[in-house]
């Protein structure tokens, strides 16, 4: 998605993934969390000031120059997370309500080296691939295999426990994949083990993904939001609307509207299965269906937005414009003219 925050910021239901991510922690019972991220992304978490309910938070940063792809920041975390106990490692672009003691049990009955979290999905081929022996342990491990080529269906779910004596097997300072380079070999030397998690599980990677979590998500709460009001104008239910959100008399908003802190939405504006990030701003007339709009972006008079949309941060749509299904716009570019097919507009 074209926005300039890292996906574990994106808004669920106007709350970042990560807090989603630290209240499942604490009520797991873990009482420390290290993120491993670059600079950037670290500037963006502290900026957020995400509630952490109690959760110690530590950070590993990755070099500017030498991006250490997924095995290599845990190496890196090495000192932080001591030689003594396993420890719990979680992909941050994946929604999902895993019960992380249930694994951490299962790797250490099996006496694993590493126990990854498994789900079931109905194309594998965009995943790293398990076949699982009776005893739990996994006997080949296949990171995205060519579509219909996967042995089974049970793909990495993003959840993995480890033990330290992973430690010596993850080069010091060099780019490794824990899917493409440790794993595979952990599953021929049978140190490997699957637990197979049922429940809410997605990918928030895809623009349809990452809208369809906020549904399911949304279609779970029940709580009232209050809006100011400025004539007649009509919600349907499911929305949710954050603080500081202003709407126009006579617009429709949802369903399945998000809107985040200090939304303003001008008059006869039409929102549905949208996702709209704080500080938008959507002018009189526009019409937004199945699209995601970034923090600040401005959507100018009678614009029309279609399904599959992205409007980035701080973009900018002039009045009138129409944008294609799936176009995207990337953060602070300005739209002044119609997109008659769908692209990335730079």
């Amino acid at each position: 998605m074209s926005c300039t925050r890292p996906k574990t910021l994106f808004p669920i239901v106007n709350k970042p993934l990560l807090q989603w991510i630290f209240e499942r922690l604490v009520k797991n019972n873990i009482k420390e969390a290290i993120l491993a991220v670059n600079l950037q992304t670290e500037f963006y978490i502290k900026r957020q000031k995400i509630p952490k309910n109690g959760l110690r938070i530590k950070y590993s940063i990755d070099p500017p120059k030498t991006p250490l792809g997924t095995a290599g920041p845990v190496k890196k975390a090495q000192k932080l997370l001591g030689n003594s106990e396993s420890f719990l490692v979680l992909n941050g672009d994946i929604f999902e309500n895993a019960n992380y003691n249930e694994i951490i049990e299962e790797h250490k009955k099996n006496q694993a080296l590493a126990t990854i979290a498994l789900c079931k999905v109905e194309d594998p081929s965009r995943y790293g691939v398990a076949e699982l022996a009776d005893d739990n342990r996994i006997t080949r491990f296949i990171e995205k295999p060519t579509k219909g080529t996967a042995p089974t269906n049970l793909i990495n779910a993003g959840i993995y426990v480890l033990s330290p004596e992973i430690f010596p097997l993850i080069p010091k300072g060099k780019k490794i994949s824990m899917e493409r380079e440790i794993f595979p070999k952990l599953a021929q030397q049978g140190k490997l083990f699957g637990h197979v998690i049922h429940g809410l599980w997605i990918d928030i990677g895809k623009p349809e993904e990452y809208l369809q979590t906020n549904k399911i998500i949304l279609d779970t709460l029940t709580k009232t939001h209050k809006i100011r009001k400025t004539g007649k104008l009509e919600i349907k239910k499911p929305v949710a609307l954050d603080k500081g959100v202003s709407i126009g008399e006579k617009s429709v908003i949802g369903p399945y509207a998000i809107l985040g802190k200090n939304v303003t939405i001008g008059k006869n504006v039409h929102i549905s299965d949208t996702v709209i990030f704080p500080d938008a701003q959507i002018d009189d007339y526009a019409i937004i269906n199945g699209a995601i709009v970034g923090e600040g972006a401005v959507i100018g008079k009678k614009v029309q937005i279609s399904k599959g949309c992205i409007v980035a941060d701080q973009a900018k749509i002039r009045d009138n414009i129409t944008l294609p299904e799936e176009a995207a716009v990337c953060p602070a570019k300005e739209v002044s003219e119609n997109i008659l097919k769908s692209k990335i507009i730079y």
